[in-house]
């Protein structure tokens, strides 16, 4: 049988945490950058997890 392979764009954007987790970046910090507050920038910056609906076919997308 073939091997499995992951979601090319997937592995780039989701990682995994010690507890098995799936991490992403925020959104929206890429431009029009100048109409948003420090403030927000800065908790733009912070990564969070995924939303619990969808974590395991992300999970599933990276190869877990």
């Amino acid at each position: 049988m073939p091997k499995m392979k992951s979601r090319s764009a997937a592995r780039k954007r989701f990682s995994l945490t010690a507890n098995g987790h799936v991490k992403r970046k925020k959104a929206f910090k890429s431009h029009i950058l100048n109409k948003k507050d420090r403030k927000r920038k800065r908790n733009l910056r912070k990564s969070t997890l995924v939303y619990d609906g969808v974590e395991k076919k992300v999970a599933l997308m990276i190869q877990v």
